[in-house]
């Protein structure tokens, strides 16, 4: 009897058309109208502006009135003097913070999970987190406040070690090891909050069987955390890989100079720069290649993974 009740109930369920959900949840709906304008005026709409990079775009003849010509601006592109100094730029910078910046989370939100004074925990998170509310025009500043050559607090320390000043943002090789190094200090924050919240998720009885095989900390974190935090880690890296041929733009913005230029043209600099100065086809053509490259690596990234995940290595 109860079974016939609940498959009435399904088919009522089934009969209901869009206007009662619409009537139901009305304000949901008027919720998500300035989210979804937003995003088809400012994602969809402007894919029509991709059409740049196949014309030799000219402001006053606009779309219509520009020449179609192929695939001419991508071999502008390709030739041109800079490009090569920016893709490998673009690669140089964005595997270092790869290297470095990706398993900082991952070691800090293990050492935090260690940590079994309540309030303590929480203010290293927060202090953890805060860096990556701060705009990089602020980190900007303050970093040359504080790698300043003569006048900086780092400096003045060295200096009073009995050492000599480092040019941390006026020489190449050292501006390369300050970015890395405000990179990781900026980024771990947020990486640390997602995966302490996977660490969470973790079956507590997981550790007491550890426990009982003899296992220490160190070693359940290693057998037993690590394994279970293994998809957020690949959905991560997934994402970090996409990035390859991106970079923060505002990072290096905020910390470029004119004396340490070896590595500061990549290629959304170079998109940027070509922009400002009218080159309209050529930004829109070296923006368009970035983004496919970036897509490429985001879905055989993703092939990798799920390949890895059906041999039983993930």
């Amino acid at each position: 009897m109860s079974f016939g009740k609940s498959k009435t109930a399904d088919l009522q369920v089934q009969k209901k058309g869009i206007g009662y959900y619409l009537k139901r949840d009305w304000e949901l709906y008027v919720l998500m109208i300035l989210p979804m304008a937003f995003i088809i005026v400012f994602k969809f709409f402007a894919y029509g502006g991709l059409s740049v990079a196949f014309l030799d775009y000219k402001i006053g003849k606009g779309y219509a009135g520009s020449e179609f010509v192929g695939l001419e601006i991508f071999k502008k592109v390709f030739k041109h003097r800079d490009f090569g100094k920016a893709v490998v730029n673009t690669l140089l910078l964005n595997i270092l913070d790869l290297v470095f910046s990706f398993p900082m989370p991952i070691i800090l939100a293990l050492l935090l999970n260690e940590i079994r004074v309540k309030w303590f925990k929480r203010v290293s998170q927060t202090l953890l987190y805060l860096p990556h509310f701060l705009s990089w025009v602020v980190i900007g500043a303050v970093a040359y406040q504080m790698f300043a050559t003569n006048s900086g607090v780092v400096n003045a320390l060295i200096a009073n070690a009995g050492h000599s000043p480092i040019p941390f943002l006026q020489e190449d090789a050292w501006w390369l090891f300050s970015y890395v190094l405000i990179g990781v200090w900026q980024s771990m924050g947020w990486g640390t909050i997602i995966y302490l919240a996977a660490i969470t998720n973790v079956n507590a009885e997981l550790y007491e069987a550890a426990k009982v095989d003899g296992a220490n900390r160190w070693q359940q974190c290693i057998h037993v955390t690590l394994p279970c935090i293994r998809s957020t880690i690949v959905v991560m890296l997934i994402m970090q890989l996409g990035k390859l041929m991106g970079g923060s733009f505002e990072r290096i913005l905020a910390l470029s100079n004119a004396k340490a230029t070896e590595f500061t043209t990549t290629i959304p600099v170079l998109v940027y720069k070509w922009f400002q100065g009218n080159k309209f086809s050529e930004s829109t053509a070296l923006g368009l290649f970035q983004s496919v490259i970036g897509l490429i690596l985001v879905l055989a990234s993703d092939k990798f993974a799920k390949k890895m995940g059906e041999d039983g290595l993930l």
